[in-house]
């Protein structure tokens, strides 16, 4: 492989695969739409899996960094009634295999391990096409293009490269987070404080309604407000007047304890929409020469926490394939496949039977409880 690997989205997915294929002698150059690393924020805290995320780190050589970047005690768990009863408070022992990083750190560390120039800042792919023979040509908005013989298509939910090998297009789940954050909690919002406690909080109400919320580094509380509507209904939210917008869905939780409430309507910025998208369950494609998808391009789903650790494990194992079979990338880019794709099916078996129906505070303190779930 003499040629650098091309990839396409520098998320935690490609950026594995780039440090794997560094590990291994194989270069790369990963295509950003980002103009730099700091160009926005990078979302809040991930809980890395002892069974995929962890691996993958293993994989890149970088579990000594990992470590050093976890935040201690942010695997507690508290579980409340909306009206704020304490249904489940279960602290962090250091047992569980789940530990908490901010996601900007996370990618940091995997940056800060790849040969500088790695990635080319300011490349947001505009069009792919193929020119026979196992060879594409990404051309980006800035003008330039680039000719490769292995194209990654790494680049999320909307993915450029994914109509290559598939008509696959993400559909609206019919659920939605808003995104709000509170600065220096403990002293600012001290209500707000005391319902998360010291790690994740989960409050389950009716309709699909939810409150999660994460206390993350500095004394910071990240909240994801979840409600079950159609898209046309936060198009009647004004979410460019903040002060209204956070009003209008918290009236969505009226009758819920004030220091729940007081995540949404307190919020030190603006209310952010996300709206849940995925693909079909079970996508894949044919073989394609030349070309692979990864993480989301290849297999987003609804809301589980399994996203940023699957596209990282992903990015391991398609680095290791091509490690593997160097003077092959067909045989390679086969191999991957053939694994990702059962892979795939289980995680969104999962993920449906985790997201089916409406689960109650029950459903959620038992699968918190479960001897072989580590939180």
């Amino acid at each position: 492989m003499n040629n650098p690997v091309t990839i396409i989205g520098a998320g935690l997915g490609g950026l594995t695969l780039a440090r794997v294929l560094h590990v291994h002698g194989i270069p790369a150059t990963v295509h950003e739409a980002e103009s730099s690393p700091s160009a926005r924020a990078q979302g809040g805290m991930l809980d890395i899996h002892d069974y995929n995320g962890q691996p993958a780190l293993r994989a890149a050589g970088l579990t000594e960094e990992f470590r050093g970047i976890v935040l201690e005690g942010r695997q507690a768990i508290r579980v409340l009634d909306p009206d704020g009863t304490v249904l489940l408070d279960q602290p962090d022992d250091g047992t569980g295999g789940r530990p908490e990083v901010q996601r900007s750190e996370l990618r940091r560390i995997l940056l800060d391990s790849l040969p500088a120039g790695t990635v080319r800042w300011g490349q947001r792919a505009d069009t792919v096409r193929a020119l026979g023979g196992g060879r594409h040509e990404v051309a980006f908005a800035d003008g330039t293009s680039v000719v490769t013989s292995l194209l990654v298509g790494a680049d999320g939910a909307w993915s450029r490269v994914r109509p290559l090998l598939s008509d696959a297009t993400p559909q609206y789940t019919g659920s939605s987070f808003v995104e709000t954050y509170l600065f220096d909690a403990d002293t600012r919002h001290p209500a707000a404080a005391q319902a998360v406690g010291g790690g994740s909080l989960y409050v389950l109400g009716p309709d699909g309604k939810m409150i999660s919320a994460h206390r993350e580094s500095g004394g910071t509380l990240h909240t994801y407000v979840t409600l079950t509507e159609p898209q046309e209904w936060f198009d009647g939210v004004d979410f460019a007047d903040a002060a209204a917008a956070g009003a209008r869905i918290a009236e969505e939780f009226t009758g819920w304890a004030p220091g729940l409430t007081s995540l949404i309507t307190d919020s030190d910025t603006a209310p952010v929409l996300r709206p849940h998208h995925t693909l079909p369950a079970g996508h894949r494609w044919d073989r394609t020469p030349g070309v692979t998808l990864l993480g989301d391009a290849a297999h987003l789903a609804a809301q589980d926490g399994e996203g940023a650790n699957l596209a990282m494990q992903d990015g391991a194992e398609l680095g290791k394939a091509l490690a593997a079979r160097p003077d092959d990338i067909e045989s390679a880019l086969s191999a991957y496949e053939r694994a990702l794709f059962p892979r795939i099916a289980a995680a969104t078996d999962a993920s449906e039977a985790a997201n089916q129906g409406t689960p109650t505070s029950e459903d959620l303190i038992a699968f918190f409880r479960r001897d072989d779930q580590p939180v």
